[in-house]
């Protein structure tokens, strides 16, 4: 018999999989041909450091991992340079849980800004590095900044619908663990 914790957790886990596929899915499809005068947000990056920010046990490392390095190769971006930048800013975030607990909605909103414009700024310089075709600088920051502005409304469903919240102090599961 499984614990409860335990099929919540790996439930929540497939959850985040099968919505990352669902997305990659619809970003694959050939729905409109004329170019975009915005670029779109990143719906899962935002969806990714908003539940490494609310509930870092359901997006662990290795599953962020692979699931951008699925990314990368779907979308015919430079294996692996993606997934290590958002490694990077999700463990940096992990990081911050304890200190981020209790801090209003906008300081976690400006702490996500911050992380995609570094991410966008280390992605360019990279490739950069390389020599690999990119996108111009101001293209590639105003998507991170239409991402972090996609924010409140990814942690709005996410906390409402699919039930995914910050823990309050001192909360602990069933098996009496901190969360």
């Amino acid at each position: 018999m499984v614990d409860p914790v335990t099929a919540r957790l790996w439930g929540f886990r497939a959850l985040y999989v099968l919505l990352a596929a669902m997305i990659v899915f619809v970003r694959l499809l050939p729905l409109d041909m004329t170019v975009p005068i915005l670029p779109g947000p990143d719906l899962l990056l935002a969806l990714t450091f908003c539940w490494t920010i609310r509930r870092p046990a359901y997006v662990p490392v290795l599953l962020v991992a692979a699931v951008y390095l699925a990314t990368d190769l779907m979308f015919q971006r430079p294996p692996g340079l993606g997934a290590a930048l958002v490694i990077a800013g999700t463990e940096f975030l992990r990081s911050r849980r304890s200190q981020n607990r209790d801090v209003p909605f906008a300081f976690e909103w400006g702490l996500v800004t911050v992380v995609l414009v570094g991410m966008v700024a280390a992605n360019h310089a990279v490739l950069a590095l390389f020599a690999v075709d990119r996108p111009s600088f101001g293209s590639a920051v105003f998507r991170g900044l239409v991402t972090a502005a996609l924010y409140p409304a990814v942690a709005f469903l996410s906390a409402h619908v699919l039930n995914v919240r910050k823990p309050s102090p001192g909360k602990t599961d069933a098996l009496g663990h901190r969360l």
